[in-house]
């Protein structure tokens, strides 16, 4: 199982000529795919118009998804807090979430963004940063 963030999705979803489809069915393989609400959330506040909404809305529909806990909220808010604390800022809240959430679920997630790079060298985040050839 892997988690795949926004970064990543909207590269997928933006691909005309097929080279980052392709690196990312390669990277992936047989994993399973989950995403996060957040990403749910981004990829959908982003639709250009009507129709890609509801394209985007009825795919997103059937992916599966990694749930937030109760400790989720709290625990992504210290993360965010310490990082600050160390002179670091998150370009996002959702990013500190999204990784929470990667590490209690203890899955790699797989990103195109520094943010997670950041997290991970103070968290147990088995972060990848999706690269395309």
């Amino acid at each position: 199982m892997i988690l795949i963030d926004t970064s990543v999705w909207i590269k997928v979803l933006r691909d005309r000529e097929g080279k980052v489809v392709r690196a990312f069915r390669e990277r992936v393989s047989e994993q399973i795919c989950v995403l996060s609400r957040f990403t749910q959330l981004e990829l959908l506040q982003g639709a250009k118009d009507e129709q890609e909404w509801d394209r985007l809305d009825e795919y997103l529909s059937t992916q599966y998804y990694l749930e937030a806990t109760e400790d989720t909220w709290r625990e992504a808010a210290r993360l965010y807090f310490e990082l600050r604390r160390e002179g670091i800022t998150l370009s996002s809240p959702a990013d500190a979430c999204i990784a929470q959430i990667a590490i209690e679920s203890k899955v790699p997630l797989l990103h195109q963004d520094q943010d997670f790079e950041r997290i991970a060298k103070v968290r147990p985040l088995a972060a990848e940063r999706f690269n395309i050839l």
